[in-house]
């Protein structure tokens, strides 16, 4: 039973990541394992809803952005923390996302981009978050057995030649980021771009919270300042809608 879980969602896994959509042939051939057994996977899940099939192949059903929906719910992601990620793309021109730090997770909750994000991430699990700027917000703001154990989850392993590889060298950066309350990295995720982040203070039991935007290493020279005060904005008014509290009290100093 448990790797018939297992497989099923390799088979949702798998479809997700697609551009278009993905054959059974396909898929078998992807996950190694016989064609009947992706068959009947299929099966189930086209019959969940998860997965639909067309003449081409197979694609995420309906139920998925209903599962979204009650995931942002639980979240407390509402339409308005999107809506000011919309507008502050708009404004600013750059790409925004909300992030969250919960149980030993970083991930991307919501964002707004163009259509080839430039910060090369989307919404979903961060496991780099050492070398993303809303990361090194939420892992600042952490005690410091708690960022230990998710860098030791992490590997911390170098993305870009600037990526850092070091607990301590961060522990210096994550004190500054405590600070001045904001995160710059510059291409340690990605060569040619810089991402800045600030915090979104919220009560302890909601988890932390940060605003970003990824920009084009010479339009973050020319305007970073600007784009930071944007993401200060809109942590404010992403705060209102998730109900306040003093961030300070959550951090470890």
């Amino acid at each position: 039973m448990p790797q018939s879980v297992d497989r099923a969602l390799d088979v949702l896994d798998a479809v997700a990541a697609a551009t278009g959509p993905v054959p059974a042939k396909a898929l078998a051939r992807r996950l190694g394992c016989g064609l009947s057994t992706v068959y009947e996977l299929l099966g189930a899940l086209t019959d969940r809803g998860h997965l639909t099939r067309t003449p081409a192949g197979y694609v995420l059903g309906y139920r998925v952005p209903a599962l979204h929906r009650a995931f942002q719910r639980q979240m407390r992601m509402g339409d308005e923390v999107q809506e000011l990620l919309t507008r502050a793309h708009r404004t600013a021109g750059v790409d925004t996302y909300f992030s969250t730090y919960r149980d030993g997770d970083i991930a991307v909750l919501a964002g707004a981009t163009t259509t080839h994000p430039t910060g090369g991430f989307g919404t979903g699990q961060d496991a780099h978050g050492y070398a993303t700027a809303h990361g090194k917000v939420l892992l600042a703001a952490l005690p410091r057995a708690a960022r230990l154990r998710y860098l030791a989850a992490s590997g911390m392993r170098a993305i870009t030649p600037r990526t850092i590889t070091s607990a301590e060298r961060l522990d210096v950066q994550l004190r500054r980021v405590r600070d001045e309350g904001v995160a710059v990295e510059v291409e340690e995720c990605v060569p040619g771009v810089a991402c800045v982040a600030v915090p979104v203070p919220v009560p302890s039991s909601e988890g932390l919270a940060a605003v970003s935007a990824a920009l084009p290493l010479d339009d973050f020279h020319r305007r970073g300042a600007q784009v930071t005060e944007t993401l200060r904005a809109v942590a404010a008014e992403a705060a209102k809608w998730r109900g306040v509290s003093d961030i300070s009290r959550l951090t470890d100093g």
